[in-house]
């Protein structure tokens, strides 16, 4: 975004991506967790069935439930949090024409948004799982 003004539909797009970032490491994280990273004998049939079986509205409401999220370590709160922000954004972003975005926020919403990554990479595989089987499993 270099020196000249952004214009609203970089910023727009830019907010976009940065959530998008953070869905798709939910989505590695529960496919890598359920079936198996890359060094893993896996199937890619079922990492992908995976992979894609994380529901946007679903990962947000999960998150927003502070009684569960409570009980995962700070860095997966974290992560969860900015999710939630960074989702509302872009839903105002993608959506609502009257909304406008302010560089600054979008470049901390970007800046959140690779740190929580980073943070949700190097959490305990045990913890990654929980996650895993909490943002999209469903309760019975």
């Amino acid at each position: 975004m270099g020196g000249r003004r952004p214009r609203q539909s970089d910023l727009r797009r830019a907010v976009s991506t940065a959530y998008y970032a953070l869905f798709h490491a939910l989505c590695r994280n529960c496919a890598d967790a359920f079936i198996g990273t890359v060094g893993a004998r896996r199937s890619e049939p079922a990492w992908r069935q995976a992979y894609r079986s994380l529901d946007h509205s679903r990962a947000r409401d999960r998150f927003r439930n502070r009684q569960v999220m409570g009980k995962f370590p700070a860095d997966i709160q974290d992560f969860g949090n900015v999710f939630v922000r960074v989702q509302e954004q872009r839903y105002a972003a993608d959506y609502d024409p009257s909304w406008r975005a302010v560089k600054a926020a979008v470049l901390t919403d970007i800046a959140s948004a690779e740190a929580v990554i980073g943070k949700l990479r190097s959490a305990s595989m045990k913890d990654r799982r929980a996650l895993a089987a909490w943002v999209t499993l469903v309760d019975r």
